[in-house]
């Protein structure tokens, strides 16, 4: 007997329950559905198109025609089960937003998504510190005039802005006030950073600078000196004067703003 003449004798006979039929297909339907999303969810950016691919879509267009969150899945290079590298990129770019605020994070808040292990987290940190250096690379090669704090500041802010622990960095210049090189002079805690005067007398004279601009930030983003700071400056204006070494500056990061001793008619 055929599924047809069965059905026909069924409905005869008053047997036949259409509503229970359907209900059924449409049951095998459903669960026959959520197998082929599950299977593709599984596959992850390989079952993706080739030109919609994050990598792909880089070497045919070019790193600028990709989202934050698309650079971001190349270097994770995979996901995990259930989420692909982009489905994770995208939940670190909804919480961090920009790759700014990615930099100084602490590691157990990127543990916090699930499938970020040691590997990744190195890998994006790593990429985001040759960004910085970059920056930096241009800074020293480009030998920038200064003419006033506001150009330091653009220089710096951005590396230091961010950080959770006091640093503080010297700018040596020539005769005509362009920046030979930027270094550390002092790393410290959250709130304090203690250069020694003679070391950063002793490196001026080692780079054959002319002049000096100390630059330190404020974890606290409160730019107003402290008497520490104050001290500081006066000492080592002092030591300057002594060893032909203009100390044009000192100043003081904050989050978005800063303080300039020279501004203020501070440097002694």
């Amino acid at each position: 007997m055929n599924s047809a003449t069965f059905y026909l004798r069924q409905f005869d006979s008053g047997k036949y329950d259409m509503k229970k039929d359907i209900a059924v297909d449409s049951e095998r339907f459903q669960k026959g559905k959520t197998m082929v999303t599950e299977k593709n969810k599984s596959k992850g950016i390989k079952s993706w198109p080739e030109d919609d691919r994050p990598r792909e879509k880089l070497l045919k267009k070019g790193a600028g025609a990709l989202s934050n969150s698309e650079l971001l899945a190349i270097l994770l290079r995979t996901g995990v089960k259930g989420n692909s590298a982009i489905d994770l990129a995208r939940q670190i770019i909804d919480k961090y937003d920009t790759f700014r605020n990615m930099i100084h994070t602490d590691m157990r808040e990127w543990k916090e998504f699930k499938g970020m292990g040691p590997a990744k987290i190195a890998q994006i940190q790593a990429a985001l510190e040759i960004g910085r250096r970059f920056r930096d690379v241009e800074v020293r090669s480009s030998k920038q005039k200064i003419a006033s704090a506001n150009e330091v500041v653009s220089i710096i802010m951005p590396q230091m802005r961010d950080l959770k622990t006091e640093v503080f960095k010297v700018v040596y210049l020539n005769s005509n006030n362009r920046i030979i090189d930027i270094s550390d002079a002092a790393t410290g805690t959250v709130n304090h950073a203690m250069p020694i005067v003679r070391e950063i007398i002793h490196a001026a004279l080692q780079k054959f600078a002319a002049a000096i601009i100390c630059v330190h930030n404020h974890p606290s983003a409160n730019i107003a000196p402290s008497p520490e700071d104050k001290k500081f400056t006066h000492e080592l204006a002092a030591a300057g004067k002594l060893m032909d070494i203009k100390v044009l500056d000192h100043i003081i990061i904050g989050d978005g703003n800063y303080f300039s001793f020279a501004d203020e008619g501070m440097m002694g």
